[in-house]
């Protein structure tokens, strides 16, 4: 019995005394992170101005006799890392339907009352086939929107640049350019 009682005291202080001598081993990993930017301008998806459609009906005479606006709600949706413009032009000089037309500059394009969250100096464009700046100098940011207003005025619906046009449907395609600075 002594003998198993010095085992037992043995391997208790072997226990006690290997406790206080454990030490714990520290390891350490460094990595490097790195973050590559690019400069980036988009007219992002969402944006209603791509492959949708404004339309205007000239169904009574008060339609031809009072200004028409059609607002498009996130017009465009421009994602930039620098400040930028954006452009607008039509694909031509008239909307055309076959053979017959109407001259672009019927057609307004400006900022809506609520603009969206796209900053910087907002211009009225008069339509035209050559590029005109909408927005000028807007602050960089991400998924700026921009809510469109499209007025076509009394002034043209009741001028002869409508009146007596054959009726039937007159389309032209908009393009909007977002250049960064």
């Amino acid at each position: 019995m002594t003998k198993q009682f010095a085992i037992a005291a043995f391997t208790i202080g072997a226990i006690v005394l290997g406790a206080n001598n454990v030490q714990a081993q520290n390891t350490t990993a460094t990595t490097t992170v790195k973050i590559t930017l690019n400069d980036v301008i988009s007219i992002d998806a969402g944006s209603t101005a791509i492959g949708n459609t404004v339309d205007f009906n000239y169904a009574t005479a008060a339609d031809y006799n009072s200004d028409q606006t059609v607002t498009k709600a996130n017009s465009l949706k421009v994602t930039s890392t620098k400040n930028f413009n954006v452009k607008v032009k039509a694909g031509g000089a008239n909307f055309l339907n076959g053979t017959n037309t109407i001259p672009v500059n019927v057609l307004t394009i400006k900022a809506a009352a609520a603009a969206g969250t796209m900053g910087g100096t907002k211009t009225a464009v008069v339509l035209s086939a050559t590029d005109q700046t909408l927005v000028t100098n807007a602050p960089l940011g991400s998924a700026l929107t921009l809510n469109l207003d499209y007025t076509i005025p009394a002034a043209k619906s009741s001028s002869a640049d409508i009146l007596g046009k054959p009726a039937g449907t007159y389309t032209q395609t908009v393009t909007y350019t977002a250049t960064a600075l």
